[in-house]
Formats: C-alpha cells, structure tokens, sequence
C-alpha cells in the first residue's frame, strides 16, 4: 500500500503567542494594521526591513517623519499637497470651469492617469456610510457649494463630475450630491459612463477603463434609486 503524505497547514503568526520577541515581533504587529498587509505579509516586511542597509532604514524613517509633519491638505480642493494649495488648483492651465468630486485624495491620481480630464477636483474626504454613522456634516459637501457660487478668475463652474466610487456608499453620496446641485442655474451635473462595475473601486480601475468612463460621462438629470437616509437639506 502507498504511503500517503500529509502536509499540515504552516502556523499563521496571528495563531497562538507571539513568534518572535521584543522589536521584530512590534514591528510586525504595528505592519499587519496596514491595509491590505496580513500577518504574513507583515512577517516578510519586517524580515526584509531586517536585512536592508541603515542607510534605507534612515530613508524609509525620514519619509515617514516628512508624511507625519510636512503634508497638508489643498485650502481649495482638499486634495493631499506639500503647499497650501496643491499643484492642481495652482497650474493655471487647468480648466477652472469643471470640478471633478471623488471620495478621496488617492482617487484624484487615478483620474489623473487616464490623461483625459484637465479640469478641477474636489475631494470629500469619503462617502456617506450610515452605518459607520458618516453624514453629510462630515464630509466636505459644504466646501464644495461655496466653491460653485464662486468664480475663478472671472471664470464659473458650469459642470460638476460626481466621480465616488462605483458601490453602495458612493452611489448614495452621489444620489445625495445631485439633489444638492440640480437647482444650481446653468450647472450640468454628470457621472462617469459605464465603464466602471459596480462595488469597485475607482483607486483600482485601470486607465483605458477609467479614460473611457471619464470621456463618455453621463447627465443626472435625476439622482439614482439609492439610499434615502439622507433627506435634502433644510429637510
């Protein structure tokens, strides 16, 4: 009769107590609370982090002190910028008359890839959720309003691009959005086209996907079937 070999599953370093000891197993635990980073993967940064030159060490150390101390968030659109106002809002190049929502500051360099928009952003700094109980005063849709009733070196804005992420929260956000913006005169209020499936997310979409989305985008002329928890405000 064969012999049948039997391979145990490798313990995980969450399993039990911890593996190591004193700085390498903290420096794991504090890895594994970054997204998308599980124990394991926590396991081989730290490893790897072990066998690298002081000198990236020292870089690595820097580069998270500059981020901790020295990054701020544009006056204007909101987005992540070393000065006051971000590269964005300060090329003069950019087409002031067109505003371009997204959820967050990640999501402004995803539309940026697609090199098929040269207007504007505005960035909210998330999605309604009311579950996680985030509403509209958490958000910055206030911000926003006042930046449509102000013009740019003589210049208005004549469309606003509600580009949050193609799942629940965002189309509810979205929803939320257009009834805010639908009295605004001479305003067009649009939505990337198909393009995007729905639940993903825009950080992950791929240029060619993302670029046709942004240059077939659509009209709203009414806000999607989509959540209601948020009523119009003043209601």
């Amino acid at each position: 009769r064969s012999r049948r070999w039997v391979r145990w599953p490798a313990a995980c370093p969450s399993d039990g107590p911890p593996v190591y000891e004193g700085p390498v197993q903290e420096l794991i635990d504090e890895l594994a609370k970054l997204p998308g980073v599980g124990p394991r993967g926590a396991q081989r940064i730290a490893f790897h982090l072990l066998g690298v030159q002081p000198t990236d060490i020292d870089r690595l150390t820097n580069a998270l002190t500059r981020v901790r101390n020295d990054v701020r968030y544009c006056e204007v659109c909101g987005n992540v910028s070393a000065e006051t106002r971000c590269r964005i809002c300060s090329d003069p190049r950019r087409d002031a008359s067109k505003i371009c929502v997204v959820e967050e500051a990640k999501d402004v360099q995803a539309v940026e890839r697609t090199r098929e928009y040269r207007g504007l952003y505005h960035v909210l700094g998330g999605a309604l959720n009311p579950i996680k109980s985030v509403g509209p005063d958490k958000l910055r849709i206030r911000e926003l309003l006042v930046r449509l009733g102000t013009s740019v070196d003589g210049v208005d804005v004549d469309e606003v691009i509600i580009a949050t992420d193609p799942n629940t929260e965002g189309e509810a956000t979205a929803a939320f959005l257009v009834r805010m913006l639908k009295d605004f005169p001479g305003l067009t209020v649009t939505r990337p086209a198909a393009g995007l499936p729905m639940g993903a997310e825009l950080e992950f979409a791929d240029e060619l996907t993302l670029g046709r989305a942004m240059s077939g985008r659509r009209s709203l002329s009414e806000p999607p079937r989509v959540l209601e928890e948020f009523p119009p405000a003043g209601g």
